[in-house]
Parts: C-alpha cells; structure tokens; sequence
C-alpha cells in the first residue's frame, strides 16, 4: 500500500509540473510520451490530444483529452484537462493533474474523492534565473478500508536555462524548470524534485523526478508527435 500510495504521489506531482506550456500544439496534434523507471524501463505510456483551442485577444482556453495506458498497453484512465492562459502566464486547477488512476471506480472519481489545490502559474516565455509562485493541493478519499489524506507542495520553482534537448521525437529548443516537491500521505513524509524540459509549439518534452538523495527514481520523455 505505501508503495502504491508513493507511485501515486509522485506520479501525481510529475503530472503537475508537466503541464503543456502555450506555445500550444494546434488542434488534433498528438503527442505521445513513455514514463520510465530509474534505469530507462517503459512503465506506461500517455497520449495527449489536442481537443480546443479557444482564443480570445491574449487569453485561451486550451482542452487536452489525454489517456494513460499500462505496461500491458491497458487503458488505465482517460480525462479532459484545461489550460487557461491569460497575457504571458498560464493559469490551471492543480486538481486536473491527479493520478486518476489510483481513485477511478468504472472510469469515474468517486464522490468520496476531494480534491483542492491553488492554480499554478507557469510563464509563457520564461529566462534563466527567473523564479516562479510555488503551488499545493491535498486530496481526501474513503476508500473504504483506509481514509486517504495526501497533500503535495511544489516549491523553490524556477527556470533553470535555455537549452537544446534531444529526445525519441526529435531535437527541440528547450526551457528547463525546476522545482521541490514534498507532500506527506497517511502521515509518511515524501519529497524530491522534478526537472522539465518545455519547448515552443510541443509543450513538455521531458521530465526527470528525483528522490530526497538526488538519485533519479523515474522520466516522462517525449517519443511522438502526429496529427
């Protein structure tokens, strides 16, 4: 249980900060993207879809259909996500970027299922150095056999550079963000770090998390993109 608790917690976390940036994809493109273990493993797969692209002046609202699917390629969950850009940030309910695999009964979260969270602020054309808001969510579930508490807090977020990056997709102009993560889920305290690689008209092109000792315990990298 606390294993399945921590993957959830750390997926979690990894969803969270791997928020597509606008520069957004048009719509119908498809990116595809392999979760990795510690030693470069596949553990599942998640495609993101671009359903909305709806603009207006220098706001959007852009919609994602996205599906997670298993090492056994079983579909695992499927949700709608929304990204809201206003000016030169974007703005999203953290609560859309939840493991929703770990609460989903017959593909739906459970009314028994509370999730809160601030919006996180990403820029759209950030520089090196620049520091960026922190952000939280808790999540409460009664699962019945335990009652589920579990919060998450991303911290000391920045950008870390500007960079070239070469993943199974391609060679991209990356921005590189950075930022601790910690949370604590029946009472056991978690933390680590996460560091992404965003790039202008894809979005997140990789992501590494790592454990409280530094070591990498898992990557989100991006092996396709179609229409």
């Amino acid at each position: 249980m606390k294993k399945v608790l921590f993957l959830a917690f750390m997926f979690c976390a990894s969803f969270i900060l791997n928020a597509q940036l606008a520069y957004f994809p048009s719509e119908g493109t498809v990116l595809t993207y392999h979760n990795l273990d510690k030693k470069g493993k596949i553990e599942s797969k998640i495609v993101y879809k671009v359903e909305s692209v709806k603009q207006s002046g220098e706001n959007a609202d852009v919609t994602y259909f996205v599906e997670s699917y298993g090492k056994k390629d079983e579909l695992v969950f499927k949700d709608r996500i929304t990204f809201k850009k206003e000016g030169d940030k974007l703005f999203f309910d953290m609560s859309n970027f939840v493991n929703k695999g770990a609460f989903q009964q017959n593909g739906e979260i459970p009314a028994t299922v509370e999730i809160e969270g601030n919006s996180l602020e990403v820029p759209i054309n950030g520089t090196a150095g620049q520091s960026l808001p922190d952000a939280n969510m808790t999540i409460a579930s009664d699962m019945g056999f335990v009652k589920l508490k579990m919060t998450t807090n991303i911290i000391n977020r920045k950008v870390d550079d500007i960079e070239d990056l070469t993943v199974p997709a391609g060679t991209f102009n990356c921005m590189k963000i950075s930022g601790d993560v910690s949370g604590k889920i029946l009472g056991m305290n978690m933390s680590g770090k996460s560091v992404q690689w965003y790039s202008s008209g894809i979005g997140m092109v990789k992501s590494e998390t790592y454990d409280k000792k530094g070591e990498l315990s898992g990557s989100m990298v991006l092996v396709a993109v179609s229409k």
